[in-house]
């Protein structure tokens, strides 16, 4: 049984609120709030009455400042891995969830949150936000999914500036490069992601967790495959009562209510 000392985990309307809290470490995560997290955000995927999952940090200064560096320090290349999976598996785990999880970026992502934040589906961050892969500045590399997720939302070219620089960019600069979907002023952001997220559930959650695993898998399938499986799960979603309820309400004109069959 984990004991939660560095999460928070709040339900209200169908949205499940998962909070790094470490404000005095800058939301930094070392290995027991990595495993918390893990707990959380498989509490919110057992949860039938969550239909959307937001994760922010604590505090209005970080999201999350990565990896605690203390638990770095004289590692063997076999512990250096075993932390590197442990973060991997997060980012991982928020990937393949079936629901839609948003990014809150209330201030610093850097290292390990930006790439924790890129797992996330979507990522709406405050003005004061400041996004990077500082690792290079104290001799590592981006261990929890920088190298294979940074290129495919900002390209090669610039994913290799910013990984072997270290400098940090704003969140105005990060949403032009389609890191960030949305900026937003740091007292709106709460509001913000309260908004997409009513939005969202209000969506049918079938499509929307077919959808996800479509795009996901998109950057790693032969586009004959990916058009397969697409057309496959069309033809899953076609069949749902969401899709009739869908049908019916467009006709009555009327907002549809869909109940995830």
């Amino acid at each position: 049984m984990i004991e939660f000392k560095n999460t928070l985990y709040e339900k209200a309307e169908g949205i499940a609120t998962i909070t790094i809290n470490r404000p005095d470490a800058l939301n930094a995560l070392n290995e027991e709030t990595i495993s918390e997290l893990l707990a959380r955000f498989e509490d919110a995927e057992k949860d039938d009455s969550v239909k959307v999952i937001v994760l922010t940090g604590a505090g209005d200064r970080a999201f999350c400042a990565g990896a605690d560096l203390k638990m770095m320090k004289g590692a063997s290349p076999v512990r250096g891995t075993e932390l590197a999976r442990h973060g991997q598996r997060l980012g991982n785990r928020i990937e393949a969830l079936g629901k839609p999880v948003i990014a809150a970026i209330n201030g610093y992502a850097l290292g390990g949150g930006i790439e924790i934040a890129m797992a996330c589906d979507i990522r709406i961050a405050s003005d004061n936000a400041q996004i990077g892969q500082p690792e290079i500045n104290v001799g590592l590399i981006p261990g929890w999914g920088g190298t294979q997720r940074l290129p495919r939302y900002v390209g090669k070219g610039i994913a290799k500036e910013m990984i072997f620089t270290g400098k940090r960019i704003d969140a105005k600069t990060a949403e032009r490069m389609g890191l960030i979907n949305a900026v937003v002023p740091a007292d709106q952001l709460k509001a913000k992601v309260k908004e997409l997220a009513t939005e969202l559930m209000g969506k049918p959650p079938i499509a929307i967790k077919l959808s996800k695993a479509l795009i996901n898998n998109s950057t790693e399938t032969h586009p004959d495959i990916g058009l397969l499986l697409e057309a496959e799960a069309f033809g899953l979603v076609a069949s749902t009562e969401d899709f009739n309820e869908g049908v019916t309400a467009f006709l009555e004109k009327r907002k549809p209510q869909y109940k995830g069959k």
